[in-house]
């Protein structure tokens, strides 16, 4: 949820030059699915921040991706203001954060690669190592890029919003896909 920009942090190739990615918040989409007995829950955030800093010729990747927790809805005011009260706690955690600090595997300047990026992702005042999947398409001037995985939300304190009659799953889905400029240094 926290995590869609988490793409963009796979961008990069063999060249020297040190790469700047910001991210455009308006062409960026955080989306999460949390399954239950009945029916899927779906619902978005907003990116608040985002500008990695590449350095093609080691993979070290540098900067912040920052989510607004407070953002979160799924269309149910009722089920949203429990979500920020009871489970996320968003008054107390306004923030979901992926600091990247490095690229597992090869990117291409043109064209799309299927990378890892590593670094530490902090949600409800946990930190955690974190290795996400990054599908990343570059061109000359622009990325993009596209993230999906499964997050065990139980395991960093946050609570199951499930009730005697409605049973949620214990992973929440993340989908984020962002794009934004490219600046070569």
């Amino acid at each position: 949820m926290l995590l869609l920009y988490l793409a963009i942090a796979g961008v990069g190739t063999a060249t020297a030059q040190t790469i700047t990615l910001p991210a455009d918040p308006q062409h960026t989409s955080i989306k999460f699915t949390l399954q239950d007995v009945l029916h899927t829950i779906k619902g978005t955030f907003h990116l608040e921040h985002a500008t990695l800093q590449f350095d093609p010729a080691t993979n070290k990747l540098d900067g912040e991706i920052i989510v607004d927790a407070k953002s979160g809805e799924s269309g149910n005011a009722m089920r949203d203001r429990k979500m920020h009260r009871e489970v996320l706690e968003s008054d107390r955690y306004p923030q979901i954060v992926f600091r990247p600090d490095r690229i597992d595997g090869p990117v291409s300047l043109q064209g799309r690669s299927l990378v890892q990026v590593h670094g530490t992702f902090v949600l409800h005042g946990n930190e955690r190592e974190f290795t996400l999947p990054a599908e990343v398409d570059m061109s000359a001037d622009h990325w993009g890029a596209t993230v999906h995985f499964e997050l065990p939300y139980e395991k960093w304190g946050i609570k199951n919003p499930s009730t005697l009659f409605l049973r949620v799953s214990n992973m929440v889905e993340i989908e984020i896909a962002a794009s934004g400029s490219i600046v070569r240094h």
